[in-house]
């Protein structure tokens, strides 16, 4: 495994910040962190980075303890951390060849890198100069010099317009079939488009671990389905796996159903076997928004 993490807890004074987190990353997998401000988000990664130490627990990155092999640890890591800090004095090309010469890297992999990343026309600028979103870029940049087998983002993309986001989404797709990623972010439509698994951590704790297409799997389906006239929700409740019917408003009903298997073609032919004229019929599905909200709201 490239991350593995074995009961880890960190408290500030009274504070819990993590309660006995324990996961595992094996490479190729790209894992969106999730979780409220506050969760321990942050926290857990300076701690697998080896800026914090826990209370408790441990973990191992490519089988280097984070307490015992920190030097090990930190050459196999890539790191963007939230607070992205870049020397602003510095141009591009040359803060990015002062980190490869860190990581002893050659001079050709500073350029593929700046191309890589979608810096190649700023790279004679000042970083104080450029917009937040190439800020990031410099940032990640950075990240990626060494060629780490671990990439550890923390809100990579913050900043960054709709044509960046696209690109450095691509960007960490392509990276991560060859290391292992684990990134957080707000953005729920970030972790769709780019992660295989999803983490949500809540008041210190794992509140969900499981990959995408579990995830949508067990998600509920809601059809919202408007009639001409009023019907008895006991009709409704006879539909396959329906599990819930609600009469939303006048003749509205919200059924919701335990599957994720499209329900409108069962519903639409249920009321036509039962003589009822259906007016509209939408699905509602739940997506990881509603589910995030639903496991971090208490």
């Amino acid at each position: 495994m490239s991350i593995e993490v074995f009961n880890i807890s960190k408290n500030y004074g009274a504070q819990e910040a993590l309660k006995n987190i324990s996961f595992t990353l094996k490479k190729g997998e790209i894992v969106g962190f999730l979780g409220p401000n506050g969760a321990g988000k942050s926290t857990l990664m300076k701690i697998l980075t080896t800026y914090l130490s826990p209370s408790g627990g441990t973990a191992k990155i490519n089988g280097f303890a984070i307490d015992a092999q920190k030097m090990d640890v930190k050459q196999s890591i890539g790191y963007l951390p939230e607070h992205n800090p870049l020397h602003l004095d510095m141009y591009v090309r040359e803060y990015l060849s002062y980190t490869a010469s860190l990581y002893k890297v050659k001079k050709n992999v500073v350029e593929e890198t700046i191309a890589q990343c979608g810096l190649t026309p700023e790279a004679n600028k000042k970083i104080g100069a450029l917009s937040k979103g190439y800020r990031q870029r410099v940032g990640l940049a950075a990240a990626l010099i060494g060629n780490p087998d671990v990439l550890i983002l923390d809100e990579p993309t913050t900043g960054l317009d709709p044509n960046q986001l696209i690109e450095i989404r691509k960007l960490i797709k392509r990276v991560g079939k060859e290391k292992t990623v684990l990134l957080s972010t707000h953005i729920m439509q970030e972790v769709e488009a780019i992660c295989d698994r999803v983490i949500i951590i809540n008041k210190g704790e794992i509140v969900a671990d499981k990959k995408l297409t579990e995830l949508r799997k067990a998600q509920e389906q809601i059809i919202e389905v408007e009639f001409d006239y009023r019907v008895e929700e006991v009709l409704l409740e006879q539909l396959p796996k329906a599990k819930q019917v609600k009469n939303s408003i006048g003749f509205v009903y919200e059924i919701t159903f335990e599957t994720d298997t499209d329900m409108r073609a069962t519903v639409f032919d249920f009321a036509h076997d039962n003589g009822l004229k259906t007016l509209q019929l939408n699905q509602k599905n739940k997506n990881l928004e509603s589910l995030f909200v639903e496991l971090t709201s208490s």
